[in-house]
């Protein structure tokens, strides 16, 4: 039996609640033997030999953090592609600055394909925003270049916008785009569905492996960074199945790779117009049988109601978008409530892609259908993103049972600019209302959605906690949570988000050992200082792995 190593701090936040704190945790075999003080763990450290590990002792220690729903394939694609964005973005291996102007938009368009991008086959660059960025549409980006192909990835991923030479590159015939429904060959739009099209004939590009792979490393970095010690795929595979399964288990599937990630399939394949509910089912179960130590499937599967959040294209209710645009939706309604009644009656736990009000609506519609039909206890039918709602929504979700995995962070980043063109400021300011779930005892996560939010977990607690926008202002204060939600939000109860309560998100006897090894302690430092808390590194199942500067 191998010794007992005990972990000293000056704080352990166990998050449970019958012993929310210590300051020694014994280990065994990357599981917690007991948690408590060197007084109460003295009958174990007297009957095995053990040694004791002190380098924490001016440190506070918490449950490994959880992001329940981050991409790793996705951020490996964009990450190895230019970003442009409104928003400042501090990446492993370079820092993007803000552009928030169609003039500066452009400027540094050329500029890259001019510069860093000549000699590539494709420019690719994500984070264009309709509302910081102007009206970039194929002619546009013609005058960037006539014979340079380039793909602008908007900030949702749900969306791309190509010149006449991307289309060409693309080689697929002009006549079967045009039939398309979801795109549109005038302004050079390729969304949701339309954007697998895109994606099919960049993916020779963005997928070869050399290049993943390199994108897979900086996810590894990123989510380390964040502290994470689990994380959940939520939607896989993103384009390519046995492609990205091989070089996710190269890339992350081994021992120096500090978490461990649950995979959530998506019900129907990115693009596939011809789906089969009962063959989709049957691809999904067994994707089981591939199941790692750090990479495995379970018992959840990920449906869709509307378009992208970023997009603008989620489905709201009247009086729907100032400007009169409609939104999409990524499944027909009819198509959903028959993958959705399928994949109850199998007992799978639906995890379902929900950003406007309208989409919520369709989802709580069809769960009150399905509960009617054949009820089900502790079903989990967890309500992705949360973007846009309403009080009554609130009540329904709690009345069916069903939780919520938030992206609080469209509040930081879209509060205002919706609040000024898109949705208005009553529903742009109440966006992730997470004060009402909190009041309402519904059980909620948060969650990045990268590269959607930044892949930090105390950023996204920083953002629920405060509600502060991208200029500094507070909207809607009724909807802050407490700091002790916040962190259960990114522990026990995202762990519990993806089945997985019983093995991670507190510390206690018999739990995996994972600890985020914090500087300070979220409880003691100002609300308005969580995200600028910094963060040693993690314990993964008893070792410990230090962030290197």
């Amino acid at each position: 039996m191998a010794p007992i190593t005990v972990f000293t701090a000056r704080k352990i936040i166990t998050m449970n609640d019958p012993m929310p704190e210590g300051t020694a945790v014994a280990v065994r075999d990357g599981r917690i033997v007991e948690v408590g003080t060197f007084e109460t763990l003295k009958p174990w450290l007297d009957s095995h030999e053990h040694v004791v590990d002190d380098r924490f002792r001016d440190h506070v220690l918490m449950p490994g953090f959880i992001d329940p729903h981050l991409h790793p394939t996705l951020g490996a694609t964009l990450m190895t592609t230019h970003f442009i964005t409104a928003m400042e973005w501090k990446l492993p291996d370079r820092i993007c600055a803000a552009v928030t102007s169609e003039e500066a938009y452009l400027a540094r368009l050329t500029e890259i394909v001019e510069g860093d991008g000549k000699e590539d086959e494709i420019v690719v660059t994500w984070g264009f925003h309709r509302i910081w960025h102007g009206d970039i549409n194929r002619e546009r980006l013609n005058e960037v270049s006539a014979t340079k192909p380039i793909f602008v990835w908007q900030r949702s991923f749900h969306e791309i916008i190509a010149n006449d030479a991307a289309i060409r590159w693309l080689g697929t015939a002009r006549e079967d785009l045009e039939r398309h429904p979801q795109i549109d060959v005038e302004t050079g739009r390729f969304f949701e569905t339309g954007m697998a099209v895109a994606v099919a004939g960049m993916n020779k590009v963005l997928l070869s492996p050399q290049r993943y792979m390199r994108g897979l490393d900086l996810v590894k970095q990123t989510v380390h960074l964040g502290g994470h010690t689990t994380i959940g795929e939520l939607a896989y595979p993103l384009m390519n199945d046995q492609m990205e399964w091989q070089i996710l288990k190269l890339a992350l599937d081994h021992d120096d790779t500090p978490f461990r990630m649950k995979m959530v399939p998506r019900a129907v394949q990115r693009g596939d117009l011809r789906a089969n509910a009962e063959e989709d089912a049957d691809r999904i179960e067994a994707y089981a049988d591939r199941n790692t130590d750090r990479l495995f499937f379970g018992n959840a599967v990920k449906l869709f109601t509307d378009g992208g959040f970023f997009a603008e294209l989620m489905q709201m209710r009247d009086p729907g978008f100032i400007d009169g645009h409609d939104g999409e939706w990524l499944m027909a309604p009819e198509a959903f409530e028959t993958y959705a009644r399928m994949l109850w009656l199998r007992g799978k736990q639906i995890h379902v892609h929900c950003t406007g009000d309208m989409g919520l609506e369709l989802a709580l519609d069809v769960l009150q259908k399905l509960q009617d039909e054949k009820p089900r206890f502790n079903h989990r039918f967890t309500i992705e993103h949360f973007g846009v709602s309403n009080p009554e929504q609130v009540r329904r979700i709690k009345d069916l049972g069903a939780i919520v995995s938030a992206n609080v962070y469209y509040l930081h980043e879209l509060g205002e600019a919706y609040w000024k063109k898109s949705i208005g400021f009553e529903r742009a300011s109440q966006m992730a209302r997470m004060g009402s779930l909190e009041r309402a005892g519904i059980p909620f996560a948060l969650h990045s959605d990268f590269t959607m939010a930044p892949a930090m977990p105390l950023n996204s607690a920083w953002v629920a906690v405060n509600r502060i926008a991208e200029s500094g202002a507070v909207l809607c204060p009724e909807e802050r949570i407490s700091v002790h939600a916040a962190m259960r939000a990114i522990t026990i109860d995202a762990a519990y988000v993806i089945g997985m309560e019983d093995q991670v998100g507190s510390i206690r006897a018999g739990k995996k050992a994972d600890f985020t090894v914090l500087e300070q302690d979220p409880y003691e430092v100002a609300p308005e200082a969580l995200r600028d808390i910094p963060i040693w590194g993690t314990v993964f199942e008893g070792r410990p792995f230090p962030i290197r500067s």
